[in-house]
């Protein structure tokens, strides 16, 4: 894998601020299961999707603290590079962000690499958005990994075993609803994807226009609302101020961390408003900062422990 590794197209892209590529392309990952997603023992992040150009799969490794370097195979290799910064939000300005509570200006402190994500690509993050709307992450992420399985196909060049392109819109189109039911998508999800899939020309052009106005257009479909449409922002657009308010656990999560007490969803709207627009990166620092919690019988919930509301 090594020396197949070191073939396809290449190109490195530096800041002048530090890139935690690690922590800044997770949300990409949808389980540790993500057929779509492996990170390698060689610290590589390998990803398959589907550029307008045509499939790539791409392999980023950090290079140093300000760099990284990315390779790509398939039709759509030299375009994901060609976008590689901006997907990665090397153009940031951050000069706006100044929270005051010790919490986030010590996650900030510690995590001053975190980027937004700006893929660019609306269905690729739909789907499994949509996917784990009122169900427990696990059984989301298993519908997840048996849709692209069965209909997903081989990525492009030397990837690694098991890593496979999500299906095109044609293909999500075409998905009868037994076969979502037996991938325990129910009828509201499937009739979901299904007619994102059909208007999906119209929602990649979304990537282009302003991210308030692109989730407005994403909730304009039926089946899609505010919390699916911040999850999607929060990979494809590179908002920062895309907060997932409709979450099971967020409001509670950042009230006992912030506050010390459980808050709603309209009082954690009312609490972050001062982080406007950097209401979703102040909770990524939370969370890959370890200091977002939320007290419970049994084992400790984090961000990632989700059941959708």
């Amino acid at each position: 894998m090594a020396t197949a590794a070191r073939s396809g197209l290449v190109r490195t892209v530096r800041s002048d601020r530090p890139i935690d590529l690690a922590h800044t392309i997770a949300p990409l990952r949808r389980g540790a299961g993500d057929p779509c997603h492996q990170e390698t023992a060689d610290g590589a992040h390998w990803h398959a999707s589907r550029m307008p150009s045509g499939p790539v799969t791409y392999r980023l490794v950090q290079d140093d603290r300000c760099s990284v370097r990315g390779q790509a195979w398939g039709p759509g290799a030299a375009e994901f590079l060609d976008r590689l910064e901006h997907m990665l939000c090397l153009d940031e300005d951050l000069s706006d962000f100044a929270p005051a509570h010790p919490k986030v200006v010590e996650a900030h402190r510690r995590f001053p690499g975190l980027r937004m994500l700006r893929t660019g690509l609306v269905l690729e993050s739909l789907v499994p958005a949509v996917l784990e709307q009122k169900v427990h992450t696990i059984s989301a992420r298993a519908s997840w990994r048996k849709l692209v399985r069965q209909f997903g196909e081989p990525a492009p060049g030397p990837a690694p075993e098991g890593l496979r392109l999500p299906p095109d819109a044609e293909t999500w189109r075409r998905i009868p609803s037994w076969t979502f039911h037996r991938a325990n998508v129910g009828p509201q999800r499937a009739q979901t994807i299904v007619r994102a899939a059909r208007l999906a020309e119209s929602l990649e052009r979304t990537a282009d226009q302003d991210p308030a106005e692109a989730a407005r257009r994403l909730c304009s479909v039926p089946g899609i609302g505010i919390w699916t449409a911040a999850e999607t922002a929060q990979r494809v657009y590179g908002d920062a101020d895309a907060l997932s308010v409709g979450d099971y656990h967020l409001a509670a999560v950042v009230g006992w961390t912030l506050l010390g007490r459980p808050i709603d969803d309209e009082a954690m709207v009312e609490y972050l408003e001062p982080l406007r627009p950097h209401r979703y990166r102040a909770v990524r620092l939370l969370e890959i900062s370890g200091l977002a919690y939320k007290p419970k019988f049994g084992p400790r919930t984090s961000l990632t422990d989700h059941t959708w509301h």
